[in-house]
């Protein structure tokens, strides 16, 4: 199982989608299914999506901040879209929107 974490108005896709407590898809991924395939098939529109974050780490995002907040980095070029890594169960997908394009920890 792969969890899906949502925040801000992409909460919208999970059944609690409450500010309060987690929002949170469940899916079992596919064989060779990645991670934008994944989140497609859940009916989540990737125009929506700010960062993506797999297992604590930034795989995707449309900031160019992120190296001065250093982020720890899924992949060297995390501005590229185009280019996606296969998912597998036991992984944590964390996916925040537009209206969240700075996140500062």
């Amino acid at each position: 199982m792969i969890e899906i974490h949502l925040y801000g108005k992409l909460r919208r896709f999970a059944e609690n989608s409450s500010l309060i407590g987690d929002s949170v898809l469940c899916l079992e991924p596919l064989p060779g299914e990645t991670s934008l395939a994944l989140l497609q098939r859940a009916g989540i529109p990737l125009e929506e999506l700010q960062h993506v974050f797999l297992n604590g780490t930034l795989l995707m995002t449309r900031n160019r901040m992120a190296p001065w907040l250093r982020y720890p980095q899924a992949r060297p070029d995390v501005w590229r879209w185009d280019e996606d890594v296969e998912v597998k169960s036991g992984d944590r997908l964390g996916l925040f929107g537009e209206d969240m394009p700075s996140l500062v920890v």
